[in-house]
């Protein structure tokens, strides 16, 4: 049933990264279900790397769900900013690192055909996810360039739908960017459920 796997994942997938667009608090259990699919998906597919990928989003989505509630200012609703440059630049060397490990460990200890660019993909796509668990705007530039890659190697694995999921997300990423860089600027919620009247009601 990879293909039945394919489809529910490619619809809540695009229903998680749309929700994040619109910071809307529920992208994360909508996008721990959309792991949890891809965690069988990718593990049959002999993309490892990708595994190990999804099993980290189920735990990190649990933090990014409390921080968009809680991890703004006086234990308020989180607010769209720029990462800092200390940050950023920690975060590059972690990408060099990341990369070059698990490069190592697929070529070693797995039968991957891919091992570079499945490890570059993993490490961006962690990069960007802990960036979106504190809504920095730069999230969505690091998703772009991973998701620029994901589509060559899902097409080259012969993962078509899932491909096509990707190139809907590239879509939403820009959206994502414009969005964000709009609320930036004007100092507000992007327009959708505002995260204070989720937390409120919580």
């Amino acid at each position: 049933m990879p293909g039945g796997m394919e489809v529910f994942g490619f619809l809540t997938g695009a229903a998680c990264v749309a929700l994040l667009v619109r910071e809307n608090i529920w992208n994360w259990p909508i996008g721990i279900a959309n792991n949890l699919v891809f965690i069988a998906l990718f593990y049959r597919a002999g993309l490892y790397a990708d595994v190990g990928l999804q099993a980290f989003y189920v735990a990190i989505s649990i933090y990014g769900w409390w921080s968009w509630l809680h991890g703004g200012r006086d234990h308020g609703a989180l607010t769209v900013s720029r990462i800092p440059p200390l940050p950023a630049v920690l975060l590059a060397l972690a990408v060099a690192a990341t990369t070059a490990a698990l490069a190592w460990l697929l070529r070693h200890f797995t039968n991957s055909t891919v091992p570079v660019l499945d490890s570059l993909i993993t490490a961006l796509s962690l990069a960007a996810q802990f960036m979106m668990t504190r809504k920095w705007l730069e999230n969505w530039m690091v998703w772009i360039a991973a998701n620029c890659l994901s589509v060559g190697l899902l097409i080259y694995k012969g993962l078509y739908v899932t491909s096509g999921l990707y190139l809907v997300y590239q879509v939403l990423c820009v959206l994502g960017w414009v969005a964000w860089r709009r609320a930036l600027r004007a100092g507000i919620a992007v327009p959708g459920q505002p995260l204070e009247a989720t937390s409120s009601a919580d």
